[in-house]
């Protein structure tokens, strides 16, 4: 709960002192909107995730940027901590086929859930007729896989659980599993399965194949300490009336010792312009009738952990939450932007169109129905007016070692600012 004493003088102030329009938008900073982003998507964060500290690096810069900018605690030192289980990759990350080896993060990844393994097998080929045919079930029941590398496309990965109970259990039993891909696309886990299990882009993949030599090291830590960070300013006329501004600022980590996920436009991208709409809210000038929480999330990669951490451990009333915009992927918009909850609160996307409308800041605005795919979902499911808007267009970089800070183009950053200002001025008036 807010502390009413704080909030106070702010209020006799306001009151006995007229409250302050917002001022002209003055544009944000883009050399240090490109900084934010080079800093956040460096090798030296590790990929935000959790080998080498590396996100609690990022939450102690978060930390630093929201006192440097005058927002005030909402707990002790802006962190509000919580634990979740997360399986890492932080040791050996290797794989030759035959002679040929293959490069950690550009050629594999490791699957999120994959055990550790150190082992040199043969290659056992899934036939796509153990799909169709009982025949060639009854012959891979006979097949010892015990020493082998089951190697299999995405398309029958997705099938395999149409299969026979029996044939299921025979498959687990090969040292390890490699399925074959259109794209590298990283994720994470909470839970560690007994077998490594790859995933291999199936253009690097050569024929014929006998020989796999695979190392992997995975950590699972049942009960790895992180946080949401969480800085705000008080209203000017309603400080018990709350705008949120959310963006998570963990990635993905890393892949062995010499590969990292740098996360640049998810998200670096959206924790850059959480801190540029903080440092216009800052500023004595632009400050609103409603006060303004701004929520750095951890966990939302590993399944939104800290934003449903927040909603069951709300530090502000959810009731008192006017709305709430959730930032992510945020570094294109040559083709606009879309907005999550779009379909449900009509209304604020109305407004939202008719501001973009008005000044042409983006090409389109598109509307999503409700999706539980950012930190914006557990308040929108909680009755809180919520949007995720993400920008469209550009690179295709997601999830890679691709996503780097150095091609990100940021075609639209400067004017989504402009927009999402333009729509907290009209939220954050006590009047309208």
């Amino acid at each position: 709960m807010m502390r009413r004493h704080t909030l106070l003088p702010l209020m006799v102030c306001s009151l006995g002192c007229g409250i302050l329009p917002p001022a002209p938008l003055q544009g944000q900073d883009m050399p240090r909107v490109h900084q934010t982003i080079a800093t956040l998507a460096s090798p030296a964060f590790h990929g935000r995730g959790y080998v080498s500290g590396g996100e609690q690096k990022a939450a102690q810069y978060l930390q630093r940027r929201f006192r440097q900018l005058g927002l005030q605690p909402l707990s002790p030192v802006f962190r509000q901590p919580f634990t979740l289980p997360i399986n890492t990759f932080p040791g050996r990350a290797s794989l030759q086929v035959d002679r040929k080896a293959l490069r950690p993060g550009f050629d594999f990844i490791a699957e999120a859930a994959s055990g550790s393994g150190n082992l040199c097998g043969s290659v056992y080929e899934l036939d796509t007729l153990t799909f169709s045919q009982p025949v060639a079930q009854a012959a891979l029941l006979t097949t010892d896989l015990r020493q082998t590398v089951l190697v299999l496309h995405q398309r029958a990965s997705r099938k395999l659980s149409d299969l026979p109970e029996p044939v299921q259990n025979h498959l687990a039993t090969a040292a390890a599993r490699i399925t074959l891909v259109p794209k590298l696309t990283a994720t994470l886990a909470g839970q560690q399965l007994p077998q490594p299990r790859l995933e291999v882009l199936a253009t690097a993949w050569p024929r014929p194949v006998q020989t796999v030599r695979l190392q992997l090291d995975a950590r699972l830590q049942p009960a790895y300490q992180t946080q949401n960070i969480i800085g705000y300013l008080p209203g000017l006329a309603q400080p018990d009336s709350f705008l949120v501004v959310t963006a998570h600022y963990d990635h993905l980590g890393r892949l062995g010792k010499h590969t990292y996920f740098p996360g640049a436009n998810d998200n670096a991208s959206g924790t850059a312009m959480l801190l540029e709409l903080a440092a216009h809210y800052a500023r004595p000038e632009n400050r609103l009738a409603y006060s303004l929480v701004f929520i750095s999330f951890g966990a939302e990669e590993a399944g939104l952990l800290g934003s449903r951490y927040f909603t069951e451990h709300p530090l502000v009333p959810l009731a008192q939450i006017r709305f709430l915009l959730n930032l992510d992927l945020l570094g294109t918009g040559s083709e606009g932007a879309t907005v999550v909850n779009g379909r449900v609160f009509e209304r604020q996307f109305q407004l939202l169109q008719e501001i973009n409308a008005k000044n042409q800041y983006l090409p389109s605005l598109v509307a999503r129905a409700r999706a539980a795919n950012s930190d914006h979902y557990y308040f929108s499911e909680r009755g809180v007016p919520a949007f995720f808007l993400y920008t469209r267009g550009g690179i295709a970089a997601y999830h890679d070692v691709q996503d780097r800070a150095a091609t990100l183009p940021l075609t639209a950053f400067a004017n989504t600012f402009r927009l999402l200002c333009d729509f907290l001025n009209v939220q954050g008036s006590a009047t309208k």
